[in-house]
């Protein structure tokens, strides 16, 4: 049996090849036999020179290389996509990496917490309580949804990342309170009755239950535009090329092309979820969900320094964990209480919404995001320590219960 995850004892990654179920003795040794040949190339490698593929620019060590990669049709020329199918040898690479133990003594929870510490304190000060002679209920419709408490995953992901380059918390904070803006932004819009109609958010009524419909749109509107305005004027110590390139990057991923395309697709399989193939529910999910957490990680190692190959490796890891976020959300909405969820329970299967629970089953969800942390754990093998708490941050994303 692998061994446990080292955040949660109740987790254990997904192991990639059934020994037993090997058909014959000869697929065995042909596998042994791609383990000693990766193992060979890794230790003669080097830690400056690891395999990654994003969209159609695979390449190891700067060099392109041949690689086998499926027709993908989510990938633009401004945001690549991953290749979401690696070949055996790379699975088993991510197996044996996924499956080390990774700094057992490093305690997420007192790391999500002192996190969140310092972004809802940073949140409160960048949206204050009333600005005269604004309106007062513009702001307190955007601090009902912002201040509404949750695990602030999307900023400790941009500090994390940040930290991994070499940047510090502080230069890393006005990102991280303009992904949580962005996101409670989008959390406000899909609660709306026009999207999925939703009265509970993180255990509290939704925006538009509390302040009208028109109100809630507003102050989604609000929070996005913010979130922009916030990244320039707020980050310090950080080169002017670099916090353009954050928020350009910010946008796309925000836009036509991340989670507002991601959206249109959501809602255009709504009721239709049984005619939903793996593919289209893949470029939901990559685009509605996980392009936040590809904003968050990638912005983050953008504003602490990460150079271009770097951000190319960061811009996989992220989007590998942010399907299996989302994947996980499936499996949770079919599995939990609306109690447990603090938001309505089973409504993916009330609306027939296309989720990979529905095409795929419960159990071959759960193990395709255990494979996409696994792999995406690989990805920062050449980080080392540094590395730990990204790794922990995706162990807890298919441990979590809501």
């Amino acid at each position: 049996m692998a061994p446990a995850c080292p955040y949660f004892a109740d987790v254990q990654p997904a192991p990639y090849l059934n020994w037993s179920a090997a058909p014959t003795k000869a697929m065995g040794v042909a596998l042994i036999l791609a383990s000693l040949a990766v193992g060979c190339l890794l230790g003669s490698a080097g830690q400056g020179s690891w395999l990654f593929a994003v969209g159609h620019r695979p390449v190891v060590a700067g060099r392109p290389t041949p690689m086998v990669v499926r027709s993908n049709p989510v990938a633009s020329a401004s945001r690549p996509i991953i290749q979401l199918y690696p070949r055996r040898e790379e699975a088993l690479r991510s197996t044996l990496v996924a499956n080390e133990p990774v700094a057992a003594d490093f305690n997420l929870g007192k790391y999500i917490m002192a996190k969140a510490a310092a972004v809802e304190a940073a949140l409160d000060k960048y949206v204050p309580n009333g600005l005269p002679p604004h309106p007062k209920v513009i702001f307190d419709a955007m601090r009902h949804s912002l201040l509404a408490g949750g695990k602030r995953i999307r900023p400790a992901l941009v500090i994390a990342a940040c930290e991994m380059v070499g940047g510090t918390q502080e230069m890393a904070m006005p990102t991280a309170c303009a992904l949580e803006m962005v996101h409670t932004m989008s959390l406000i819009h899909d609660d709306l009755p026009v999207m999925d109609n939703d009265d509970f958010r993180r255990g509290k009524p939704t925006c538009h239950k509390v302040y009208g419909e028109a109100i809630a749109l507003l102050a989604g509107d609000a929070l996005l535009a913010e979130s922009f305005s916030l990244i320039a004027k707020e980050t310090k110590g950080v080169p002017a090329d670099r916090v353009l390139k954050s928020i350009a990057n910010l946008g796309t991923l925000v836009g036509s092309e991340g989670l507002v395309g991601g959206q249109v697709m959501d809602m255009a399989y709504e009721g239709k979820g049984d005619t939903a193939t793996l593919e289209a529910v893949e470029y939901i999910h990559i685009h509605k969900t996980a392009a936040l957490l590809e904003a968050a990680v990638w912005n983050g190692a953008c504003i602490g320094g990460a150079s271009d190959q770097e951000l190319e490796v960061l811009r996989r890891f992220a989007q590998k964990i942010g399907l299996a976020f989302q994947i996980i959300d499936d499996v949770l909405d079919a599995t939990m209480t609306g109690e447990q969820l603090g938001k309505t329970a089973g409504k993916d299967e009330a609306v027939a919404k296309a989720t990979y629970v529905r095409v795929v089953g419960l159990e071959q969800s759960r193990a395709i995001a255990q494979r996409l942390i696994a792999e995406a754990k690989a990805d920062l093998a050449p980080y080392g320590a540094k590395a730990v708490p990204l790794l922990a941050l995706a162990d807890f994303i298919t441990a979590r219960t809501n």
